[in-house]
């Protein structure tokens, strides 16, 4: 009984990882995360895998979060003098199997004015909005940025 009860509180601890991950209306949200910011900074970015598992297309239209004046989709391209440019998505459509990535250096969610300061290990809440699945609650880890990591700045 001992040995059982110890594996389950082990499960229970080691479940906030897998606890992110979230599916709603087909629609799967896969690792949501911050990079922490630098202290002090005023912008972040988060990122996530977004798949359609349902059999309808849908479209990732807007998010908001309580930790930022403002978020939007955004995305970074690097021009051929290597400097890196940022700007607004419109809605992205998601056709039924299509997975679209949000990674360093590419596609991201801009958090801009942050109200609080972001640390590693912190979870934030963010609310995804799709025109089909309705709005989706995810919970985001701010996790410790990659040195190899494009730096996301404004």
């Amino acid at each position: 009984m001992k040995r059982l009860l110890t594996l389950a509180l082990a499960l229970f601890v080691a479940s906030p990882a897998l606890a992110q991950d979230v599916i709603v209306n087909g629609i799967h949200i896969i690792h949501p995360y911050i990079t922490a910011p630098a202290p002090g900074s005023m912008s972040g970015a988060a990122y996530l895998v977004v798949a359609n598992e349902g059999a309808t297309a849908d479209r990732f239209d807007a998010v908001e979060t309580d930790i930022a004046m403002m978020a939007a989709l955004h995305n970074t391209e690097f021009g051929a003098d290597g400097v890196a440019r940022m700007y607004e998505l419109p809605p992205i459509p998601l056709a039924p199997g299509e997975t679209v990535s949000f990674e360093p250096g590419g596609a991201h969610i801009m958090l801009m004015m942050l109200n609080a300061e972001l640390n590693v290990g912190d979870m934030v809440p963010m609310t995804l909005s799709f025109q089909n699945a309705g709005e989706i609650v995810v919970e985001f880890e701010v996790m410790a940025r990659d040195p190899n990591a494009p730096a996301m700045s404004h």
